[in-house]
């Protein structure tokens, strides 16, 4: 059904880049990585490109910017390091990593990393370093916030006692005490 829709979406505006990840992102849940390859390939062939996923964190008066696996930011280090500690501590809290919504043919490890970077978690790992605990921490990201960094934003908010607010595509989430104003309904 998911296929269908989209082609009928692509009938009408054969462009249209949501559809194409969205067929890529039925066929990926369907095993079918062939045919991910050939939408994926269709797409770099006709030039259509999706947004990529950023993320931004406003600290003191100054905006930063991520994409997922960016190292571009000056305390890069620091932030990837409080990434790890991040992880140790969700570890320690029993989290484990949620995905089922990458979309690559790779190995659970590779995916585990895949998602341990995206933008809102480098955001909030900047956020992390750079205030004091009880701090609200707010983030914009550009596209849905996937299950797991809703996860970890919750886990995060009742560990290191900040408040974090992500608005992401859809609405507010409002993390505080190992909650989400959402009701986990996103």
């Amino acid at each position: 059904m998911g296929e269908m829709a989209a082609m009928e979406i692509l009938k009408l505006d054969p462009h249209h880049a949501g559809a194409c990840v969205f067929l890529s992102n039925v066929y990926a849940d369907a095993g079918k990585w062939d045919l991910v390859q050939g939408v994926r390939s269709s797409m770099k062939e006709h030039k259509i490109y999706k947004p990529p996923g950023s993320s931004i964190v406003e600290l003191n008066g100054v905006v930063y910017e991520f994409l997922s696996g960016d190292r571009s930011h000056p305390q890069s280090d620091r932030i990837y390091a409080m990434l790890d500690e991040i992880c140790k501590t969700l570890s320690l809290k029993g989290h484990k990593p949620l995905t089922k919504e990458v979309t690559f043919d790779v190995d659970e490890e590779d995916k585990e990393v895949c998602i341990s970077q995206h933008s809102e978690k480098l955001a909030l790992a900047l956020g992390l370093i750079s205030t004091t605990r009880g701090a609200v921490i707010r983030i914009v990201k550009n596209l849905r916030i996937c299950e797991d960094c809703h996860s970890v934003m919750k886990i995060v908010s009742e560990v290191y006692d900040r408040v974090i607010v992500v608005r992401d595509r859809n609405r507010f989430h409002h993390f505080k005490n190992g909650s989400c104003s959402c009701l986990d309904y996103w």
